[in-house]
């Protein structure tokens, strides 16, 4: 594998000369803005000193002093580097980090890969009882369960599949086998306060409905308690616990969820107008009892009696056995694939699925390593940079701490970061390529760039990157074209700002929309 260096501002990255350059640059412009007809080419020294000037302008304020920003830009076929301002100094990327986690999964698993969940009975069928446990065995798949508007869906069909098997009563358990990864529910130095919240759910070898319940407060009469709901079917697995208050007409919402750490209790102070509407995606612990819970209440709604309870396979004393005649398949699961899970993770920013994929990398492309525990971030971490190692980074650099970015341990320089997407860029893979450029949100189309670049010069097709959000701390990565059809790469972060975050996007935004227009 090649080794690209940015170094500093005259600094190249090699690009294949020849016919397979031709081949790749067709292939990969149209996922870009098209180029402008008739416009002129800079002079390589003053598009540089017109993009060190962009990036002074937009960075320059008072309203930034006390934060460092690193800022890289490139040439994406070429590597040729525009500019670089402290580039080569670590960041906390924040969800930059699914950059690194995207680009690992489809180089080293493919864009087709999926994940099969598959469901066991434990035991013979007589007069359609069930004589043993049924159970899950799970792969690590984030998307069980997160189809609207029913999460319920795949249970039924599951239902539909044991009746099939003349199955009609379980006599026992209905048990849970997340043991394909290790059991660190939550990411490496997550913030204990983030973890009611959808964003930090818990990771498991299984999950269900990302792991959340989608909870509704409905103002009532002025004084009296919200209604409250929640999906998947009102399940008995959380105790929610209702403290809402109804508001005189006209105020505005309050928002006060908290689920008490450790337990599935979630106690609900929020504070709505009659008639008003608060929704919130809350969290809950032990991923693989919550799958299994639900799992029991949807079997019993299908009229498939069960008597055991639900079970996760930590707790067994005997673990299951699939190598004996004991456990046969009657139901599974198979995940949409690779390409569509890694745009859930850059268009949307999705944690759970980061996570869940990193664990992956862990079991599917990790080397033999015995120090490290199996399906764990560690050992994914190591997939994660020998992908960035083969795109020429220097790795001893870098930290890996999650898949995610919603630890403050990760690292990561903008100058890393580009070298990351020059080399996807020119990945030999055209599946691979064009699956990772096409998970990245559009600029004011889709995904984390909806209601950004509407209107400008970097509006629509023309630019596509990869937002990332902590406290005091924005990055935005991705690739831009000029108006010459020359696609550029850049890579701006900030760490320390004091600022409203919408302050460091608009100058992030100035720079990108800078490079648009050279």
């Amino acid at each position: 594998m090649k080794r690209y260096s940015i170094s500093s501002p005259a600094a190249t990255m090699p690009w294949t000369n020849g016919p397979l350059a031709v081949l790749v640059v067709a292939l990969l412009l149209p996922l870009l803005a098209p180029a402008a007809v008739g416009q002129p080419v800079q002079n390589a020294e003053h598009t540089a000193e017109s993009v060190g000037s962009a990036v002074s302008s937009a960075l320059s304020r008072p309203e930034f002093n006390g934060s460092l920003w690193g800022v890289v830009v490139a040439e994406a076929e070429t590597g040729k580097v525009l500019h670089a301002r402290n580039g080569s100094t670590n960041a906390t990327p924040a969800s930059n980090m699914k950059l690194l986690t995207a680009a690992a999964a489809l180089d080293r698993l493919g864009p087709d890969f999926r994940y099969t969940t598959t469901v066991y009975r434990g035991g013979p069928v007589e007069g359609g009882v069930l004589q043993g446990p049924l159970v899950v065995r799970g792969a690590g798949d984030p998307t069980l369960g997160d189809t609207k508007p029913d999460p319920t869906a795949v249970f039924r069909q599951w239902a539909d599949s044991l009746r099939a098997a003349g199955i009609r009563r379980i006599e026992g358990d209905i048990v849970g086998d997340d043991d394909i990864f290790d059991d660190q529910a939550l990411g490496k130095g997550w913030s204990w306060d983030d973890t009611p919240y959808y964003y930090a759910a818990e990771i498991g070898g299984l999950v269900y409905h990302r792991n959340v319940i989608d909870l509704t407060v409905r103002g009532q009469d002025e004084g009296m308690p919200a209604r409250l709901s929640w999906t998947p079917m009102n399940t008995g697995y959380v105790n929610v616990v209702n403290r809402s208050v109804t508001s005189a007409p006209g105020t505005r919402k309050d928002e006060d969820y908290r689920r008490l750490p450790g337990t599935n209790t979630i106690q609900v102070g929020t504070t709505v107008p009659p008639g008003g509407l608060e929704r919130e995606e809350l969290t809950i612990t032990n991923p693989t009892l919550f799958l299994t819970h639900v799992l029991r209440e949807v079997l019993i709604d299908e009229g498939i009696a069960v008597t055991g309870s639900p079970v996760d396979v930590d707790d067994m004393a005997i673990k299951p056995d699939y190598t004996t005649a004991a456990f046969s398949p009657v139901a599974s699961y198979t995940s949409p694939p690779m390409s569509e899970l890694v745009a859930t993770i850059n268009e949307d920013s999705d944690n759970l699925y980061a996570e869940q994929i990193l664990r992956t990398l862990a079991v599917h492309a990790a080397p033999d390593a015995s120090h490290l525990d199996p399906g764990s971030a560690e050992k994914g971490a190591v997939v994660v940079k020998s992908v960035a190692a083969e795109a020429g980074v220097d790795t001893s650099r870098v930290k890996v701490a999650d898949g995610s970015g919603l630890s403050r341990h990760n690292l990561v320089s903008a100058e890393a970061t580009v070298k990351l997407l020059q080399y996807m860029w020119n990945h030999p893979n055209r599946a691979v390529r064009r699956s990772f450029l096409e998970s990245l949100p559009l600029g004011g189309r889709d995904g984390t760039l909806e209601y950004r670049f509407r209107g400008n010069a970097s509006a629509g097709r023309n630019v596509r990157a990869k937002t990332g959000t902590l406290s005091n701390v924005s990055a935005l990565s991705g690739f831009v074209t000029r108006r010459d059809g020359t696609p550029l790469i850049f890579s701006i972060m900030c760490i320390n700002h004091t600022t409203r975050g919408s302050t460091v996007r608009r100058a992030q935004d100035r720079i990108v929309n800078a490079l648009a227009r050279l």
